[in-house]
């Protein structure tokens, strides 16, 4: 695991933390560095921890989300590495340790990385102040006898999330529109609208441009104010297409 500390971090004062999760085949030195996410830590004061998921593939590693194939198209067994119980680890170890204040605890990630988020806010809502998942926002797995609407009773977060997701309309391996993997399946607009129901948002979605070639579609109106976004870059592809400063802007509304 990398763990990169921004410029003139005084160990008195514990800082906000951001878990930076690779894609699948990826590892974390890798996703730090193709993030940029290092340079906005230093500019806003975060601490960004950069771990290696458990079950390794080809050159690195793939996430454990249970009942779901990895991209080599096999489940993990029950002996496989559990990844959410290593992140919560990770956290605990850098909350005692003073670095990292709990209750400004963030997820983001890439892909695989990025449907791991989305996990982590299914299954350890309590754990995290608001999640950011890129090219992979997800809402459970998708549901068997219609795979193009999320099953609910695979994500039944324990408090409302706060959620802001990125990915571009010209992904063609996890399609906004839907379709790709059998994990995908269904529209990144059903994933939105799923959050959106669980957060309780009671207001109409909005739809937006923030940026040239980039719009946000968000729903407001939730409860404990977790708004639920998608920013979506138009003629952007499966990478991080993410503004680091809009992420942080999102993320640093939140607290536990």
């Amino acid at each position: 695991m990398l763990l990169h500390l921004p410029p003139g971090f005084d160990p008195a004062r514990p800082a906000p933390l951001v878990i930076l999760l690779h894609g699948s085949g990826g590892t974390g030195a890798a996703m730090l560095r193709d993030s940029n996410l290092a340079e906005a830590a230093d500019k806003h004061g975060f601490i960004v921890a950069a771990p290696d998921a458990g079950i390794p593939h080809d050159q690195g590693f793939v996430w454990n989300i249970p009942g779901v194939p990895t991209v080599a198209g096999t489940i993990p067994g029950p002996d496989a590495p559990d990844d959410v119980k290593f992140i919560g680890a990770l956290i605990d170890q850098l909350a005692k340790a003073g670095c990292a204040d709990p209750a400004r605890v963030y997820a983001t990630g890439l892909s695989g990385g990025g449907r791991m988020t989305s996990w982590l806010g299914c299954v350890a809502a309590d754990r995290f102040a608001a999640i950011a998942p890129v090219v992979g926002l997800r809402a459970g797995n998708p549901l068997a006898s219609d795979p193009t609407h999320p099953d609910p009773a695979t994500c039944r977060p324990s408090r409302p999330l706060p959620v802001i997701a990125f990915a571009g309309d010209a992904d063609t391996t996890n399609p906004i529109q839907g379709g790709g993997a059998k994990y995908w399946s269904y529209t990144m607009h059903a994933a939105e609208m799923r959050w959106a129901t669980l957060n309780g948002c009671t207001a109409a979605p909005t739809t937006r441009w923030v940026a040239p070639k980039v719009y946000e579609e968000r729903y407001t109106g939730c409860r404990d104010g977790a708004d639920v976004a998608g920013r979506i870059t138009v003629g952007g592809g499966h990478s991080w297409v993410v503004d680091n400063d809009a992420l942080w802007a999102f993320l640093s509304q939140h607290r536990r």
